[in-house]
């Protein structure tokens, strides 16, 4: 009767997953989604409690205590803007957890005499997508809270280096699966694998991260399926191919967005000649206020927003409510140009946005504005750097040539929030700040719309 009720757990919480990825691809349905993967996470924990198997149950409790009491802080005290970096913490973890349970389950065919098996190699799989994940992550969101260098992190002869640790990580896993008795090869095969993923991440750029927590995301998902191949677990083969596959696709997005290809974002350390021609000679921009900007904003009929992680940053979305809020209130149409890999991760924009409520049917893909950016007044770039440098459409021999842009340099008038004329993350300098057209808008980008709206209340003139 037990196995049934695990069985029938597992199940439904195999559909709620499902339902989970499903209902979440819109916002209108996104919130049922995450309730419905709440409830199949809780079906899961609840059927795994049941297996006979589970006999410390103290302990369990414990660790149950000590995950949510780490958990819901982190929940509610992680600000929007670090969510990336708190998507690249969890993944970590959830890969160490795994290859952790590896761990474990190789001493018990060890400690058996037990040789060769569909188990031993399942499980050896298993750890070293485990372990690399988890120290790649690492790596990530070191990257992306800027405890590390967001550059390239290169050193000569980088490429054979990570093809011979890989090469040795490999070699220790096939050797694992043939001798699990063999301790010292574990030590080793770990040490490997965990030092694979850090030089795996280390040479690649801050502009890639999207993909990189994509990519991560796929890993942990494998690893979690292998595992379930190898307790013959129904449910984690089942999550773990949904977490893979969707984090494969998601990554595929992501290249396709950048136009590029899985090799050149793991091993191109992007970014790395960008640098070395950033530095040049200062240029001549025109710079505006916040009155000069209010009085430009009021007398378009179109304004097209484009946000980027410089928004993230100054947790501007508010203001930028505040300032959508505004300008429609004067009759002008405006949109906001969301670019697949604006921010640090996959729909960073978008998720931003809506907490501020900005309503969703007015946040338009970069595929779908761009045919009407030649026709709009204003493009309001706030905070976005690479994803509207021309130079990935004009300039063969840009570190970004054949990215695709929104491109807000067709618009009729540019503006463009920024703090300084520093590069973004590919390093490069940006055409679209030298245009004739365009307006720079020095300053945090939360105080300067903030300083845009209050002089548009306070001008007695209606659009």
């Amino acid at each position: 009767m037990s196995h049934t009720v695990v069985e029938a757990a597992y199940l439904v919480a195999a559909v709620c997953f499902v339902l989970s990825l499903m209902w979440m691809s819109h916002p209108s349905t996104s919130r049922r989604g995450v309730i419905a993967g709440e409830l199949g996470m809780l079906l899961a924990i609840i059927g795994t409690l049941l297996l006979k198997e589970v006999v410390d149950y103290p302990m369990i409790a414990a660790a149950l205590l000590l995950g949510s009491a780490i958990g819901v802080p982190l929940a509610y005290l992680m600000p929007m803007t670090a969510i990336p970096q708190r998507t690249a913490l969890s993944h970590s973890l959830g890969a160490l957890a795994v290859a952790l349970i590896g761990v474990v389950e190789i001493n018990k065919l060890a400690a058996a005499g037990a040789g060769f098996s569909f188990t031993s190699a399942t499980l050896s799989f298993e750890m070293t997508l485990g372990f690399l994940t988890c120290t790649a992550s690492l790596m990530a969101f070191g990257k992306l809270q800027e405890l590390l260098p967001t550059r390239p992190m290169m050193f000569k002869g980088q490429r054979p280096a990570n093809l011979a640790v890989f090469v040795a990580a490999v070699g220790c896993a096939v050797a694992l699966a043939l001798h699990p008795q063999n301790g010292a090869l574990l030590v080793a095969f770990v040490a490997l694998a965990s030092v694979f993923g850090v030089m795996l991440v280390a040479p690649i750029g801050g502009a890639d991260m999207p993909t990189v927590i994509a990519l991560l995301n796929a890993y942990a998902g494998l690893a979690a399926s292998a595992m379930g191949f190898a307790l013959a677990n129904k449910l984690l083969i089942i999550t773990g191919a949904l977490d893979g596959a969707s984090g494969f696709i998601l990554a595929v997005i992501m290249c396709r967005a950048m136009n590029r290809s899985f090799a050149n974002v793991m091993f191109g350390g992007f970014g790395q000649v960008a640098a070395a021609t950033a530095s040049g000679e200062a240029r001549p921009v025109r710079s505006a206020s916040e009155e000069d900007a209010a009085l430009m904003l009021e007398n378009a009929n179109s304004v097209v927003i484009v946000p980027g992680y410089g928004m993230a940053v100054a947790q501007a979305q508010h203001k930028v409510a505040e300032l959508y809020q505004a300008l429609i209130a004067k009759g002008i149409d405006v949109r906001f140009a969301i670019h697949p890999v604006a921010g640090r991760m996959p729909g960073h924009m978008n998720v931003l946005l809506a907490e501020a409520n900005i309503p969703y049917e007015r946040l338009v893909e970069m595929d779908d504005i761009n045919g009407d950016l030649g026709s709009t007044d204003i493009a309001l770039v706030i905070g976005a750097n690479d994803v509207v440098n021309p130079a990935a459409r004009d300039d063969p021999k840009s570190a970004i040539a054949g990215m695709p842009i929104i491109e807000a340099d067709k618009a009729r008038t540019v503006m463009v929030i920024k703090r300084s004329m520093n590069a973004g993350f590919a390093g490069i300098e940006n055409e679209l700040y030298h245009l004739d057209k365009t307006h720079m808008l020095f300053g945090d980008a939360k105080s300067f719309v903030g300083g845009v709206v209050k002089a548009l209340s306070g001008r007695s003139g209606l659009h």
